[in-house]
Order: C-alpha cells, then structure tokens, then sequence
C-alpha cells in the first residue's frame, strides 16, 4: 500500500507506521493522549543519541575541526549585525550613554549561558546541541517546544542578518540605507522588499553545502579582516573622544539600561551555533571550552569598546540610529573611514551568516534523527559530509522571511527565543548535577522539584513585577526567595552527577544566575513580541500533535524493539 507520506531522497519523507495510510494515521490521532504522556516523560540518554540517533543520517560527519576553528567560528557567528545595527537605535531610545552597562549586563547573561552550554557540548558531543541536552535531561516533549525555539532563532537571526547586510551595502555605496529595497503597500514593517538579503542567504548556503573546513578557512581569514577594522574603529575613534558626551550617562534611568540590555542580546546570540559543531572537533575535552568561552570574553570586550568609543565621540541624541558607526566617522572629520566601517560591518555579517547557516543545518540533522521532523532532513551527503537537505530548507526560510520582515520586528522576536532556550539549557544543567535516573533518591528527587519550582518562580515573578510597576516593595519577596532557593538546592541536595571532562563552577550558583538574568531581561521585551511568540508556540505545538508526537512515538517504540531483540540474540 503506498505511504501517503511519498518518496524523498533515500527513503520516506514520513517514513513511520503512523503515516502508512490515512486509516494508519487516524489511528494515531485517537491515541494522541497516551502517546503523549508517553513522550511527555521519555528521556533519552547520552548513549542513544550518540550512537543510534546519531546512524540515523547515513553518514558520519567529518571530524576536522580545533580549538582554534571554534574560537574564529564563535567570533565570526557573533560580531555582525547586533553591534553595527541596534547599538545606534538603543542608544537613541532606551539608553543612552549607558549602552555601556546594556552590553555588560547582556555580555554577562550570555557568558553564564556559555558555561551551560560547555558542559553539555564536552558531555554530549553531537550536532543536537540544546535540543540533544533538553532532550536527556528534560525529556521529549520539552526537547521539542526547545526545538521550534531554535530553527526559529536561526531563521530569524539569518533573515535580520541578511537585511543588516544590505543596509551596510547601500552605504559602501554612498546610498541610503533603504536604497536597494523595494517599496510596496503592504503591512508596516512587511512593505520594504530585499532582494539582495535573498541572494546573500543563499550564496552563504551554497559555501556551507560545500564543506564545514571551506567554511571554516573562510571564516577564519574573514574574520581576521573583521576584528583588524574593529580594532581600527576602536582606536580611530577614541582619538576623536570627547568626554563631555557622558556628562548625561543615564538619561532613561536604570530601566533603560534593562530594556536596551533585552534588545542587545540579539548582538551575542550564535555562540550556540559553536556548540553543535562538538560531533565535528577532533577533541571536544579541550577544544569546546577554550572555542566557546575564549570567544565570548573576547565579543564582551570588543563589544564594550565600540559601544563606549561611539558615545565618546558624539553625543547620543545626534547619534544616527541607523548607522551609527558610519555615520559618526562623517561627523568628526573622517568621511573616509565611514566605508571602512561599513566594509567591517559586512564583513562581520557575512562570517555570522555563514556561521549560523552551518550551525541551523546541525540543529536540523540532529532534530530530524528523532523524526520530530521528517527525516529527510536529516540525511548526511557522502561526498561533503555535510547535511545538504537541511542546510537548504533552512536557508530557503531565512530567505523568505528576509524578503519581506524588517530588522525591528525580527531582533526584538528573536531575543525572545533565544532567552527562553537558554533558560531551559541551565534548568536542563541543574537537573543533569543533582538527578540521575534510579540512583537519586524520592526524597531528593522532591527536594529538588520544590526548589527548581521556586528558583523559576521567583525569577518570573521579578521579570513580570519588573514589567508592569515601577516599585520595588516585591522584589525584598522575590529576591531573597531565589536566593534562599539557591542555598537550599547548594545545601538540602547532594550533587548525583560529577562532569567527566569538563564542568560549569560553582553550581547551583551560575546555572540559578543564568535563569534568573535570562527571565529578567524577557520582562523587558514588548508586548507585541510576546503575541508573536505565543503564536509560533502554538503552531509548533499544533504541527506535534498533528505529525511530530506520532513520528518520534513510532520511531522510539521500533528502536526500543531493535535493542530488546539485540538484547535477546546475546542472551
């Protein structure tokens, strides 16, 4: 009987039992309930995903990547269009002089994030990255709400990029920044066209089909380029300082400095990128942690120069919120070295497109070896050793969202989603040290629930009085309890897991930090952000109970069959 799901490539694209025919799936649908509190709890463990999941792509993909390539990918998936972009609009309307504080405060939410994220990437080397981790420690159906997370912020941050691209392009060209755009009658925000981000996204695609070690030299010659014109602005600038232009450090209050540190956090997100780059680095024990954390001091430093050198040089109510770097270079003089900056901002921005679309395409592969997406997507090329399918599916999204979508609506969108993964991947670390499946006790196992169930509690509950009141009386509640929960977990429950190779110091201390920072800053996002988000949620959670929960149901079932065979052969 045909399988309504059709032939793709080396098999089905919905290959399951459940899709076999429309009676077939019907079924599926009437077992929707069970099948759910099935996945709902399922926890994968390390061996699975790095062994069983991991063949489901046909081939292996090519270990050819060192600490030094991580620390050039991390770099390059960083700098681009966050610093170049909405450093001039934060500054204008949330800000001010203290842009500063808003890049320190989001640096050090993204450092905290970089250490979760090391442990786990040392732990569990494979292109899964924080769905891999949601995936062991919190389970299926928490893996997947992370999953639609993820292929959102990499769709959006590759089409907010690609448009950044041509607004520093129009200006290399003496244009304005809205020259090479088409202008239509649609929706506000949906009516300027950009053809051109279209074509750069996939150029970008077709040099990471090719290999992962091109991209890499790639990346690492462009980045060089990158951080010499970084440190030229740096430097030039600092010679024009004028320290009158701080003498209003904080003109919109600490509130500002909140709401600026929210939207900034767009200009650290691609780090994660680096991490599902594990199951392609010769020696994930060194190579991760010196890759990921050596690059991210150096993105907080470099951010925190530049922010500091444009608001040294002109004052920020004059200050362009389009492109401030450019354009301040022309008001001090050096109109010259405008279209040097704008070379460094395309620069930057190719090198975080190529990087993200590298790092999209893993979280993909890695997704659709569960078959929580077709699994077509996951298939591995033989020849390039790189997961060709996923790569251009997507590339094609980024390009269309790109085409239409402006950069105010995607940063802010973005933001969102990344803050919320990165929360789940330090909640996910908490329970990977104090839990481990039949050794931890009830007793433990209860202590625990309590005090991550008032650790997220609290943290929410600051965020969201933060938000809507200007007191401050809630926060003498809500601050001591996350910290009295902190020290309970640190001192009521032993640590059930210690790490092999590599560990974040300090825990519960810096994952608890890192939720608390992550939560914060979403209470300063905008009302209209958080619609959108509902919404993409609830159309992720639509498609898996329509297809994903069936998938991944029947693909679990018919693994755990094979091993229990496995099992009985040896017997």
């Amino acid at each position: 009987m045909t399988r309504w799901g059709g032939e793709s490539g080396s098999g089905q694209f919905l290959p399951e039992e459940s899709f076999r025919n429309w009676g077939s799936y019907l079924n599926a649908l009437r077992q929707t309930g069970n099948r759910f509190w099935d996945r709902l709890f399922a926890r994968s463990s390390i061996e699975v995903e790095m062994t069983e999941v991991r063949a489901r792509s046909g081939h292996d993909m090519k270990k050819n990547l060192n600490w030094w390539d991580l620390i050039w990918f991390g770099i390059g998936s960083v700098i681009g269009a966050g610093i170049f972009v909405l450093t001039g609009q934060e500054v204008q309307k949330h800000s001010g002089p203290a842009v500063l504080l808003s890049y320190v405060v989001s640096g050090i939410s993204a450092l905290l994030s970089v250490f979760c994220y090391t442990e786990f990437a040392v732990e569990i080397p494979i292109a899964g990255g924080s769905f891999a981790y949601l995936r062991v420690e919190l389970g299926d159906f928490v893996a997947f709400i992370g999953a639609g997370n993820i292929l959102l912020e990499y769709v959006i941050g590759g089409a907010a990029v690609a448009r950044s691209w041509t607004s520093y392009f129009a200006t290399l060209c003496d244009r304005q920044s809205n020259a090479f755009r088409i202008h239509t009658n649609l929706a506000k925000n949906f009516n300027d066209l950009d053809p051109i981000a279209v074509a750069v996204l996939f150029i970008t695609g077709i040099v990471a089909i090719k290999s992962t070690k091109v991209t890499s030299r790639i990346n690492s010659i462009a980045s060089v380029i990158h951080v010499a014109i970084l440190v030229f602005i740096i430097i030039a600038g600092l010679t024009h300082a004028d320290t009158s232009n701080y003498s209003d450090f904080m003109p919109y209050g600490v509130r500002g400095v909140f709401s600026s540190a929210a939207v900034l956090f767009f200009a650290y997100v691609g780090f994660d990128a680096v991490a599902t780059m594990a199951e392609e680095t010769k020696n994930p024990a060194k190579d991760i942690p010196i890759g990921l954390v050596g690059s991210m001091v150096v993105i907080i430093t470099v951010y925190c120069l530049m922010a500091l050198t444009l608001c040294l040089m002109q004052n920020y109510k004059t200050i362009d919120p389009d492109a401030a770097y450019s354009v301040v270079f022309s008001k001090v003089g050096m109109d010259w070295a405008k279209y040097i900056v704008a070379l460094g901002a395309l620069e930057g921005m190719t090198t975080v497109l190529l990087v993200s679309v590298v790092g999209q395409a893993r979280y993909l592969t890695h997704i659709a070896r569960t078959h929580m997406f077709p699994p077509w997507f996951a298939m591995v090329n033989e020849k390039t050793g790189t997961p060709i399918n996923a790569t251009a599916i997507m590339v094609i999204a980024s390009a269309i969202i790109a085409f239409f979508t402006n950069l105010n609506v995607l940063s802010n969108l973005l933001s969102i989603s990344t803050l919320f993964i990165f929360s789940l991947v330090a909640v996910a670390l908490l329970v990977r040290r104090y839990y481990v499946s039949g050794e931890t006790s009830i007793q433990n196992q209860r202590k625990l629930i309590i005090f991550l169930a008032i650790i997220i509690g609290s943290s929410v509950a600051t965020a969201a009085y933060w938000g809507s009141s200007n007191g401050w009386i809630a926060y003498l509640i809500t601050v001591p309890l996350l910290f009295l929960s902190t020290l309970g977990l640190q001192l009521f429950v032993p640590q059930a897991r210690t790490p092999k190779l590599w560990g974040v110091p300090l825990v519960p201390w810096i994952p608890v930090l890192s939720i608390g920072i992550n939560i914060f800053l979403l209470g300063s996002m905008d009302k209209d952000s958080f619609i959108r988000f509902v919404v993409w949620t609830v159309i992720i959670l639509l498609y898996y109970v329509l297809f994903g929960l069936h998938a991944s149901y029947d693909t679990a079932k018919a693994a755990e069959t094979e091993r229990e065979g496995k099992v009985d052969n040896l017997e």
